[in-house]
């Protein structure tokens, strides 16, 4: 890969993430509009894009960038205030940039297609027609600072000039600067003083005892000011403090700075207009004549800068905060660096690898009795089981970036049906593997339109059934016996099992002499071609996707269901494993076959054959110590027989999936044991009750176990759970 496309690619995932932060930050504008951290955030999105599309010669993001960037500067300064009309403006701003930035990857030497060219055109004009509309409205009165675009009220300038003694006799003439000052703005008041007059014949006349204190309105800038008296620098002692209404405009100028010109204090005060270049040269002059025998720290530059009086208190606070948070930011963002994430994928294979052969290792010191080999074998495994839970950690991320993006989906569907809907999110910081979060985006997108449409009723219906009129939706996540739990919640109108019903018996998914729980009949909307929807719009109610959205689920290794309450709303809560690579694993063997169990799943394991068990062979139930469950036999399972025929001691495991519990009959335990997943085969995919595949230390293969799916079938057909079981121990 060349430099230029190194340098391609980084910009094309720093404008993703910058753009990811911009929608970000406009969806928080729509509740607090007047947030000035926020708004900066959304301007230096564009304008970091527009500045590294200008260094590519993408000139076409240059030209649209620019007026969003205008427009942001605008709204930064206030000069126009932001509104959800002008948020969904800058919403559509950015999606036409991804396309735009997709365009230049793909031909950044042709022409830009006549679509692109009339989107950008119109939402332009939608950003410069409010634009003009906005100033209008502004009074005649207010004044405008030149290349600054801040407000000046009638506040006045504090102006004071001591000059030295010499100053007439170098041809210094005080009342000429006086008189030059008025060609700028209007002189409101003068002090004169003469604190270091002497008196009687120790007065030379020749000398200046001169001080004033002017009192100055003018729209002119701290700089233009000062060139007022750049002649006299020499021969006087010049202070000019600004105006009490510039410092919020000095507040707002540093809360927009850049990261590269927030380093030296100085500098970031001169950046903003708050003091010259002569103000740090006096300050630093100051700091260095500090006496170093007192043994006392040198005195800050901002304390320095406010006791010469060139400059207010609160802006050199401002300057300082900001200052520390960039360096808090760039410290934090140093701690980081970019991994490709194949790479990161081979390693994680690098480890599955190491993982087999320690197992393989320990098998041959068991085997030949290596006494002398076993306590380095044990240290090995233990240094590999911390790699292999380091390697893990790396691809772990959390779920609430995916969750964010989720409520710009449901502010655009909101508006699109006429409905008032909020998105509540819980547990973004729940952790899983980061193939997992990438796969489960389109599955948890699909559900939310789902529930945006069906569940959530109009504002009108809401009303007439005693609901608040905006509806909710709420994302939440948590971890559970090594799963992740997804829920989507809604307070919508719920769902109706009659019509589930009735719709399920017309397409033949079901029969009228079935029974069926509440859960398995709300279970049917993942079925293809069933919804209960009268019409169909242009987001759900064809029937089509959610059985592709629970075929997707499962693909994950993962299980979802749906629980609701008419009129009250319905829950879909989707379980996924924390990662799809290494996990702990609990070995069984019947029928001389080796299986795995995910070990966070194991409840327990008991003996089958215990007398204070009692045990139904013909509905294969298990009464265990008062809770009544469902077990399965593996080996009759797999080796698909009728009936069972007891050869020896067997065992119960006891698993649990969500709130289901099961047991699983095995001949042996052979105990934990570190799992790589290795994926199977085409031929063996449409293998029910296997999820994957593991090699042995040994080089045999055991199938690792679809403990959702099994449980499933041991409960397949079960109408009702016996009332009396009797033992046959």
């Amino acid at each position: 890969m060349s430099e230029l496309d190194a340098a391609l690619e980084t910009f094309a995932q720093e404008a993703e993430e910058l753009l990811t932060e911009m929608e970000d930050s406009l969806l928080i504008l729509e509740d607090t509009p007047d947030d000035s951290e926020t708004i900066n955030s959304v301007f230096r999105a564009m304008h970091t894009i527009k500045g590294s599309s200008g260094l590519f010669g993408f000139n076409l993001i240059v030209a649209f960038t620019h007026e969003a960037e205008t427009i942001l500067d605008q709204v930064r300064n206030g000069e126009r205030s932001i509104d959800a009309s002008l948020i969904s403006t800058l919403l559509s701003c950015k999606d036409h940039t991804i396309k735009l930035l997709e365009f230049c990857f793909e031909s950044p030497d042709a022409d830009l297609p006549e679509d692109l060219q009339q989107t950008g055109d119109i939402l332009i004009e939608q950003l410069t027609g409010q634009a003009k509309q906005e100033q209008l409205a502004v009074t005649t009165g207010t004044t405008e600072i030149e290349n600054e675009g801040g407000d000046l009220s009638a506040d006045n300038w504090l102006i004071s000039l001591d000059f030295q003694q010499d100053a007439l006799r170098n041809g210094m003439d005080p009342l000429s600067f006086i008189r030059y000052l008025k060609t700028l703005g209007e002189i409101k008041q003068i002090l004169t003083s003469t604190p270091d007059l002497p008196s009687g014949n120790d007065m030379d006349p020749e000398s200046c005892y001169l001080q004033f204190k002017i009192l100055f309105k003018s729209d002119a800038d701290k700089q233009t000011i000062e060139e007022v008296f750049e002649f006299a620098s020499d021969d006087c002692d010049i202070k000019i403090l600004p105006p009490d209404s510039q410092v919020e405009h000095y507040l707002n100028l540093l809360n927009t700075q850049t990261e590269e010109h927030v380093s030296l204090l100085g500098e970031m005060l001169i950046e903003a207009g708050a003091i010259t270049k002569n103000d740090i040269d006096k300050a630093l002059d100051a700091q260095s004549k500090q006496d170093p025998e007192q043994n006392e720290p040198a005195k800050p530059l901002g304390e320095i800068l406010v006791e010469q009086q060139v400059i207010q208190q609160p802006v050199v606070e401002e300057a300082l905060k900001k200052q520390e948070k960039t360096r808090q930011k760039v410290a934090t963002e140093s701690s980081y660096i970019r991994v490709d994430s194949n790479k990161l994928g081979q390693l994680i294979n690098l480890v599955g690898e190491l993982v087999i052969s320690g197992a393989a290792m320990n098998l041959m010191v068991e085997r030949h009795g290596l006494a002398d080999v076993e306590e380095v074998a044990t240290s090995m495994n233990t240094l590999v089981s911390d790699i292999r839970d380091t390697a893990l950690e790396l691809r772990m991320v959390q779920i609430g970036e995916t969750f964010s993006r989720f409520r710009r989906v449901v502010r655009d569907v909101s508006k699109e049906l006429s409905k008032d809907i909020e998105l509540t999110i819980s547990g973004g910081e729940s952790e899983l593997d980061k193939t997992v979060v990438e796969k489960i985006n389109d599955p948890l997108t699909h559900l939310i339109r789902n529930s945006l449409d069906h569940g959530i009723e109009s504002p009108e219906q809401r009303v007439q059934a005693g609901k608040p009129a905006t509806g909710n939706i709420s994302l939440n996540a948590f971890h559970e016996s090594g799963h992740i739990v997804i829920q989507i919640i809604d307070d919508g109108a719920g769902l109706d099992s009659e019509k589930i019903v009735a719709k399920a018996i017309n397409n033949g998914l079901i029969t009228s002499a079935e029974e069926m729980s509440q859960q398995e009949i709300f279970n049917l909307i993942f079925e293809a071609g069933l919804s209960t929807k009268q019409q169909a719009s242009s987001l759900s109610g064809r029937g089509v996707g959610m059985d592709v959205v629970k075929r997707n689920i499962e693909a994950l290794r993962g299980s979802v269901n749906i629980d609701s309450i008419a009129g009250q709303g319905t829950t879909i809560t989707i379980h996924l494993p924390l990662t799809l690579a290494i996990i702990d694993g609990f070995m069984v063997k019947t029928e001389h076959e080796r299986y795995i169990i995910p070990l966070s799943m194991v409840e327990e394991c008991v003996e089958m054959d215990a007398q204070e068990y009692e045990i139904d062979e013909i509905q294969h139930y298990v009464n265990l110590r008062g809770e009544v469950m469902p077990y399965l036999r593996l080996g009759d399972y797999f080796q698909n027989r009728k009936s069972h025929s007891k050869t020896g001691r067997e065992s119960l495991v006891v698993v649990r999936f969500g709130q289901t519990k099961a047991g699983f009959v095995v001949d042996e335990l052979l105990g934990e044991h570190q799992t790589v997943i290795k994926p199977l085969g085409k031929v063996f995919q449409s293998l029910k009750g296997i999820t994957g595949a593991t090699v042995l230390g040994d080089g045999n293969v055991a199938l690792i176990l679809d403990v959702q799916g099994l449980i499933r079938h041991a409960t397949k057909n079960k109408q009702r759970i016996p009332s009396q079981l009797t033992s046959v121990a």
